[in-house]
């Protein structure tokens, strides 16, 4: 019976440790839009720049550039996303990183 109880508890708490991750406020990305939640610091200069950029670059009319300028303006959409991924800062897990997680609590325990 002491087993069966330990696995009861086991998996409550796995399922609450799952319950209680946050989705990361970078997940708007897959949208294809620029992030401009909160997360993003209007206040820091550097930020307001990035965000002029990705709209400059986003108004921008694609058809008329050649091939490697297209290439080089993803290059610098990224890098931009990039910087502004790492200004924000935060710990995110990603989905495979939990299951990990919660198997080794249940090997554990």
């Amino acid at each position: 019976i002491s087993t069966m109880t330990n696995k009861k508890i086991v998996q409550t708490l796995a399922f609450l440790l799952l319950l209680s991750i946050s989705i990361p406020s970078g997940a708007t990305a897959i949208t294809g839009d620029p992030v401009t939640t909160s997360t993003t610091k209007t206040e820091d200069p550097r930020a307001r720049q990035l965000m002029d950029r990705l709209d400059d670059i986003k108004k921008m009319d694609k058809s008329e550039l050649t091939g490697a300028e297209r290439k080089n303006l993803r290059k610098e959409v990224k890098g931009i996303r990039k910087e502004m991924k790492s200004m924000s800062g935060g710990v995110y897990l990603s989905v495979g990183a939990i299951i990990i997680v919660i198997l080794i609590l249940i090997l554990i325990l």
